[in-house]
């Protein structure tokens, strides 16, 4: 990855800028590498944007990637406990380095507002947290899940 970023997360971020909620702008950036199309990943993370249904839980750019580790390696037969171990540890080998770099993966925390909440949403709304803050944190996922899933530059 170049320090400018990739393409990868360049297109997540533009996704986000059109107005397409976290989680959604990760995964359609990531999932076509993995055979499924931008639309079904948008539809696959539209429920998980603002910390999982606007509930501050886990962050939905980090979520969105732990999605794409799914598409990468999730398993398909029930015993394949390879394929299983594999994708845990891909998922917390992405929440370690994004906590590395944020402090922690949950939402509220990130966004300094507990958007779950209708004072916590018009507190964040107000202070811009969804412009100055959470379009770094989908390109840091976006990036972070290239990297540990060796997705080649574009």
């Amino acid at each position: 990855m170049t320090s400018n970023g990739s393409a990868i997360a360049g297109k997540a971020a533009t996704k986000f800028q059109e107005g397409f909620n976290c989680s959604q702008a990760v995964c359609s950036a990531l999932a076509p590498h993995f055979g499924v199309s931008e639309e079904v990943a948008l539809r696959i993370g539209a429920a998980f944007g603002g910390g999982m249904g606007r509930m501050g839980e886990v962050c939905g750019a980090v979520t969105g990637a732990f999605m794409a580790i799914g598409l990468h390696r999730g398993n398909t037969v029930a015993t394949d406990q390879a394929a299983k171990g594999e994708t845990y540890m891909l998922v917390r080998v992405l929440a370690d380095r994004f906590k590395e770099k944020h402090g922690t993966i949950l939402c509220r925390e990130l966004l300094d507002c507990d958007i779950s909440t209708p004072e916590g949403y018009k507190q964040a709304t107000e202070k811009g947290v969804f412009r100055s803050k959470c379009p770094y944190y989908v390109k840091d996922a976006a990036e972070i899940a290239q990297d540990i899933l060796n997705i080649p530059e574009e």
